[in-house]
């Protein structure tokens, strides 16, 4: 499985505005600081204030800030909100034509993949991507965490 470049950049815009809540954050910065071109961040914004999870302020001086508090901005929600559809195969899809369908075991595999990767996610928030996290950890499960060394 593989998000989308809109999700990715999604989850990216996210973290940069809640590292910075006591100002505004413009596109052009977070295009600069990721490397990622103006044009798709617009088209983000956009999907993220429609979804209400960001407030963009227009004009001089304007910019974009987190609609909630990070911890109440769900990821499972977020990358829910911003993938066009969960296809991983043929067979999820609307017209499908596979031969296999009807006698393959695969499509409940799959679909218990899917469920069990979103319902990882829903266990985090906005929050946990950003500054809080203990130093040099990465967070698997809610529970559980992994030491820097044992990473590479």
């Amino acid at each position: 499985m593989r998000l989308t470049r809109m999700t990715d950049y999604a989850l990216r815009l996210l973290m940069h505005v809640a590292r910075r809540p006591e100002r505004l954050c413009t596109i052009a910065e977070i295009a600069q600081a990721y490397g990622i071109s103006e044009a798709h961040l617009m088209k983000v914004t956009h999907q993220l204030a429609l979804r209400g999870w960001i407030e963009t302020v227009r004009g001089k001086g304007g910019g974009m800030r987190l609609a909630h508090l990070p911890q109440q901005i769900n990821l499972g929600a977020v990358v829910r909100g911003m993938e066009p559809d969960f296809a991983l195969v043929e067979c999820f899809a609307g017209g499908n034509q596979c031969t296999l369908t009807g006698d393959c075991r695969l499509t409940g595999l799959l679909q218990g993949a899917l469920h069990s990767f979103m319902a990882h996610l829903d266990g985090f928030t906005l929050a946990d991507l950003v500054p809080g996290a203990p130093a040099g950890e990465v967070v698997l499960m809610p529970a559980l965490r992994l030491p820097k060394e044992a990473r590479t």
